[in-house]
């Protein structure tokens, strides 16, 4: 769920701006590394259909509210945790530019919850050991 501008104060929303911003840092330089040629396409592409499934709404019964699909485990799934956090951190942010979905204050916040937890946590402390998978990945296929 975004976060609206008005949940967070500007010391918050800046320390959070911070975090995001030195998580893509760092992604980018992992994925400058990553020996995968076919990874910035597919990046392009998975970009655009997470934006499209998240653009679908399902109302949640007894609540009030609605949700959609969460790209960023997806994402972590196909491309890896770095590529994966620069994807919904795009995302992120053409939903809140075009579409005001949590505004510009929130936005920090809105990539770290949204892109950080599943990409660097969801995936590679509960997804992964649920499947099974071990051993080597590839550089920059997740954390």
């Amino acid at each position: 769920m975004h976060m609206a501008d008005a949940l967070l104060s500007p010391p918050v929303a800046t320390t959070l701006w911070v975090a995001s911003g030195a998580t893509l840092g760092w992604c980018s330089r992992r994925i400058r590394s990553d020996p995968r040629e076919h990874l910035i396409p597919l990046m392009g592409v998975l970009g655009a259909f997470v934006f499209a499934a998240q653009m679908i709404n399902f109302s949640i019964p007894a609540t009030g509210s609605s949700g959609h699909i969460g790209g960023g485990l997806l994402l972590s799934i196909l491309l890896g945790g770095p590529a994966a956090f620069i994807v919904i951190a795009s995302v992120l942010t053409v939903q809140a530019l075009l579409f005001a979905d949590g505004g510009l204050l929130a936005l920090g916040a809105n990539i770290f919850n949204l892109g950080f937890f599943p990409c660097f946590v969801a995936y590679p402390l509960i997804y992964r050991p649920l499947l099974g998978v071990a051993g080597p990945r590839p550089p920059g296929a997740g954390c």
